[in-house]
């Protein structure tokens, strides 16, 4: 039987955050789980101290459902258990884990065993398949989306296929999601809830450097563009960021145009690097790889994580509401 996502996460509001690595840390996480949807914070590259650090504090900021969010692609399989095996060992069964792209069925296994909830963002059929057959929430990526692209298909189109050879399954449509209509929209089209990214990139409580957060709030769609050039670091995937002095010239030299600190650790940050700026990054942040969906252009200020869930929640379904409509 078919059911919301917030039913099946236990969370208020059908709606979830994208963990997005160095914008979505725990005080966004946290934020957002208190506000009814479900947070996450992005697990990326950390590993052994500096994930038990970012676990901590995201354990303390609250009871409610949360999630760390784990890339495969980005770390190897064998980090990849390494994280997976800190996130079941370092926190409570609140703490839900949510894998940007496919993982080997072992992985999903492992999760799932565990007693977890599992949240699998992809971007064809045939991985939503997948990540359905070991019971997990399936977030179908449309192009629309910022940051990496999982896929080459409009979000409510594959909503569509998906909901029809998985008449039961829990889907949230992610992509160019930036103002309530459009999540009611996604919600007609046969998804069970949402997955925001850009519209949370400028809530208070990311991390974000505050001249991306500007720059997504004075851009409209035209000012993104998908790209190949932010590779260093995630090699391999189209990416669809704010057009930048770099993607419009990719022949410039790979030099060193900034600094960040990543759980205390300071790193420099070379041009054509896939990180993000952050509050924590210097430099020449305007030539960074800043991920901007096509929502930007319903997005026009830095608001509340709170404000941001009060906002969709009118238009998003509870945890009864399918059941509800089905009796």
């Amino acid at each position: 039987m078919r059911t919301t996502l917030a039913r099946k996460l236990g969370i208020r509001v059908s709606l979830l955050q994208s963990g997005m690595g160095g914008v979505a840390g725990p005080d966004l996480a946290c934020a957002v789980s208190e506000a009814g949807a479900a947070g996450c914070a992005g697990g990326y590259k950390l590993v052994g101290d500096a994930m038990s650090a970012m676990l901590g504090r995201l354990v303390a900021g609250t009871g409610h459902p949360v999630g760390v969010n784990l890339i495969e692609e980005v770390v190897g399989s064998r980090t990849l258990a390494e994280q997976v095996g800190q996130v079941l060992d370092e926190t409570p069964r609140h703490v839900y884990l949510s894998l940007f792209g496919p993982a080997d069925d072992a992985v999903l296994e492992r999760i799932t065993a565990a007693g977890r909830k599992l949240v699998v963002q992809v971007g064809t059929v045939e991985d939503g398949l997948r990540a359905a057959a070991h019971g997990a929430i399936v977030v179908a990526q449309g192009t629309g989306a910022g940051g990496h692209l999982l896929g080459t298909v409009h979000r409510d189109d594959l909503v569509a296929e998906l909901r029809t050879l998985l008449p039961d399954a829990c889907i949230v449509a992610a992509g160019g999601i930036g103002s309530p209509a459009a999540a009611a929209g996604a919600v007609a089209a046969g998804a069970d809830g949402v997955l925001l990214g850009t519209a949370f990139v400028v809530a208070r409580e990311s991390m974000a450097h505050p001249y991306f957060k500007t720059a997504v709030c004075d851009s409209a769609e035209a000012d993104t563009v998908i790209t190949d050039v932010y590779g260093i670091g995630w090699p391999g995937r189209p990416h669809r960021v704010l057009a930048t002095d770099v993607t419009r010239d990719p022949d410039q030299p790979r030099n060193f145009i900034g600094r960040t600190v990543v759980e205390g650790k300071p790193y420099v940050v070379p041009r054509f690097s896939a990180a993000v700026p952050t509050v924590t990054t210097s430099g020449r942040i305007e030539e960074m790889a800043m991920y901007c969906g096509l929502s930007c252009g319903d997005i026009s200020q830095e608001v509340a994580a709170a404000d941001i869930v009060a906002g969709f929640a009118r238009v998003l379904p509870g945890p009864a509401t399918l059941e509800s409509e089905k009796g």
